[in-house]
């Protein structure tokens, strides 16, 4: 049974194996330049490497590792084993990306049952001996130990540190620590009160059927201690002075993957060489009993993800040399010296026309842009787009083309266009939120449209103030149309010679009329109909 689990675990640990050199890259992030992460004592690092005056930089702040196994359990000794169980608690600390350190607390129950016989007198014990009434007669080892571990291991991790990815979902280490141990060895070597009749057993079969006749010829008792060698029993378990204490080596491997950055899962062998043969009840001289412990581990991350990154056995120490490498954050740099000596943004290695005058627009040559081709380079050119029908140019870049004679005739009939003779209009002024036309108002705009009539070729700015909100607005727009609609309907002028301004800074309750030239729209929206107002 031993042989086919240690098979099964190797298997496992192969595949794992191969999955670790075929995973995904994670994101390679780096936590060299971030202060929240550091300790204290590692600030006065951190500041030289952050100025450039420490090549290496501090370590960060990492989370403990608190971890929980459950699996199986079972001593590597003289007498067969039966697979039992065990758990595990633990904590884990970083020392670095290789190295870490884990304190833990174990537990196990298994029992053994041979398939050979011994004679009784041939099992050394000078600390009690429960097969010494069987004398000559043959007996069938067996044991049932319960194991009590508290250790200290160091952890290697060979995963962390990669040069082709980034940092690692598989966790592949190794440990080795040191550990008190306490054992409980029972053995089943009475039936109540009488002796067992080991002989009465056919040993010339198959291993299963002998064991299958000694389980129904023993009753499961475990009623006596086991013999012991070399003492040291504490005046404990299950029945006194019954537990041995041994010093133990602890030597192992395992294996995590990553579910988040919080939590992993992964598989250990552990095995603690306690430096006695006495842990499966026989002591045959020939080696030390090994306690073996598989167990499936559920480990979890603890403390302030803000001040702490993950165990360092998470972070690949090669991530900021290569982020470094891809976008410099960090790297001293000298500034790129290229000779220009015109200034005018092309190196001298490239530049055509090195002499050009400073602020002149050059191409990519550095040579002096001729936007329109007439010779003369744009910053002498006072005609920067001359038709290529009006070369040759003067000096000025200025070409020589006659007149079009639309464009003459134009200027003709601009020139003898009459100019606007009004030169004042009065103004209407209005009640305070009121757009009618008061008797004052009225003989004003007569007045007014006297001018307009006798000035034919002029228009009429109509003009109406009140900026600040949108009441003011629209009260504006609606004495600007009460205006012209008096100018055309009791004054007979067309509408088409009025400009519609509204809205303007000033004084809200006064409307201008100003004469002009100028052609503009003698109708405008509402600005705002919901305030609109009749009276």
């Amino acid at each position: 049974m031993a042989s086919k689990k240690y098979t099964l675990i190797a298997g496992l640990l192969s595949l794992v194996q191969v999955a670790t050199y075929a995973q995904t890259p994670n994101d390679a992030q780096s936590y060299a330049l971030d202060s929240s992460k550091v300790s204290v004592k590692g600030m006065p690092q951190y500041n030289e490497f952050k100025n450039n005056q420490y090549p290496y930089p501090a370590k960060p702040n990492s989370q403990w590792e608190l971890g929980v196994g459950l699996g199986t359990s079972m001593i590597i000794g003289d007498v067969s084993p039966k697979l039992g169980y065990g758990m595990s608690v633990s904590g884990r600390k970083a020392l670095g990306h290789v190295l870490s350190v884990r304190a833990s607390y174990g537990w196990g129950i298994t029992s053994g049952l041979d398939y050979r016989t011994r004679i009784a007198s041939s099992i050394p014990a000078a600390d009690g001996n429960p097969w010494a009434a069987y004398g000559n007669a043959p007996i069938v080892a067996n044991y049932k130990t319960t194991a009590h571990q508290g250790s200290l291991d160091l952890i290697v991790s060979t995963n962390a540190a990669s040069h082709y990815r980034g940092n690692p979902k598989i966790d592949l280490y190794g440990l080795v620590g040191y550990s008190i141990n306490a054992f409980d060895v029972d053995v089943n070597a009475r039936n109540g009160n009488a002796l067992y009749n080991f002989a009465s057993i056919n040993y010339d079969r198959s291993r299963s059927d002998i064991r299958s006749d000694l389980k129904s010829l023993l009753d499961g008792s475990y009623e006596s201690n086991a013999p012991v060698t070399n003492g040291n029993r504490d005046n404990a378990g299950r029945i006194k002075d019954n537990w041995l204490l041994r010093h133990g080596v602890n030597f192992g491997a395992g294996i995590s993957y990553k579910i988040s950055p919080k939590f992993n899962l992964g598989l250990e062998q552990k095995f603690t060489y306690a430096f006695s043969d006495d842990l499966d009840g026989v002591n045959a001289g020939k080696s030390k009993d090994i306690w073996s412990q598989t167990q499936v581990r559920l480990n979890f991350n603890i403390g302030n993800p803000a001040k702490h990154v993950e165990p360092l056995w998470w972070i690949n120490p090669n991530n900021f040399i290569y982020n470094e490498l891809n976008s410099p954050k960090h790297m001293k740099l000298p500034p790129p010296v290229l000779p220009d000596a015109d200034g005018d943004g092309v190196t001298d290695q490239f530049d055509q026309e090195p002499n050009t005058p400073a602020g002149a627009p050059v191409d990519t040559h550095g040579v002096a842009k001729d936007t329109d081709g007439d010779g003369v380079p744009d910053y002498k050119d006072k005609e920067l787009l001359t038709p290529q029908s009006c070369f040759p140019v003067d000096a000025d870049g200025v070409g020589k083309c006659p007149e079009p004679p639309c464009c003459a005739e134009l200027r003709d009939k601009l020139k003898a266009q009459p100019e606007c003779a009004i030169t004042s209009l009065p103004s209407v002024t209005f009640k305070s939120g009121s757009v009618t036309i008061s008797k004052t108002a009225q003989t004003t705009l007569a007045s007014a449209a006297q001018q307009i009539n006798a000035n034919p070729n002029c228009r009429v700015d109509v003009i109406g103030y009140g900026a600040s909100d949108k009441r003011a607005q629209q009260l504006s727009w609606d004495r600007v149309s009460a205006v012209i609609k008096y100018l055309v309907e009791k004054q007979g002028i067309s509408e088409s010679r009025f400009n519609f301004k509204y809205g303007q800074n000033g004084d809200q309750n006064t409307v201008d009329l100003q004469g002009t030239t100028e052609v503009g729209s003698a109708t405008v929206p509402a600005p705002h109909p919901q305030y609109k107002k009749t009276k």
